[in-house]
């Protein structure tokens, strides 16, 4: 683990892996005076209350993933995405198998980015893992829903993108006037139904 200081109050702790950002995570998000907490793929941004973010780093096992989640949302899917096809050849089954394992998996918020409210969804089943697409859209659908290497995931509004598309859904996953504007929060459980 690496610490590097950001500005006069916050910190960016480097780790290795999405396990170990979960770990950190979950060790500092219930600490007094943290201000704001932000995960990526491999490193936590922590601002407020250094010091007790310091002492608590000293004791962290890296190794346990948190075994709570603060929620769990379900998100209802149309699999007509365009790229259903290629996802299932890609696979070598069919493109009713690719919507069976992607509805059966359980995921987490491994954290948000890209877009306000896009959140990368760890618990990809081995087999739905594939490469971003050769050639990038220059606009994909709000609602999409797709994947890309070890990650699912729903676009909140339309952006370009390269992921595969394999469905898309009708909720809300952004709404910037509400009090929590992202629907998915770093740490929650996410499933995928048929809609």
């Amino acid at each position: 683990m690496l610490l590097r200081r950001c500005g006069t109050d916050a910190l960016l702790v480097e780790v290795d892996s999405l396990g170990e950002v979960a770990a950190v995570r979950a060790a500092l998000e219930r600490l007094d005076g943290i201000e704001e907490l932000v995960p990526a793929a491999r490193t936590v941004l922590v601002k407020g209350a250094l010091n007790q973010v310091r002492d608590a780093l000293k004791t962290i096992d890296l190794t346990k993933a948190p075994a709570t989640h603060p929620r769990e949302i379900t998100i209802p899917v149309s699999y007509d995405g365009p790229d259903l096809g290629l996802v299932a050849e890609t696979a070598g089954i069919t493109p009713d198998e690719v919507v069976k394992l992607h509805t059966e998996a359980t995921y987490e918020v491994a954290f948000c980015g890209f877009a306000p409210g896009f959140a990368y969804l760890t618990g990809l089943p081995q087999n739905l893992q594939q490469p971003r697409l050769d050639s990038p859209r220059t606009k994909v659908p709000q609602g999409s829903v797709g994947i890309a290497g070890e990650f699912t995931a729903a676009y909140p509004r339309p952006t370009p993108g390269g992921w595969r598309l394999i469905g898309r859904t009708e909720i809300t996953l952004f709404d910037a006037k509400a009090e929590t504007p992202a629907l998915m929060q770093p740490g929650d459980q996410v499933r995928f139904v048929v809609a």
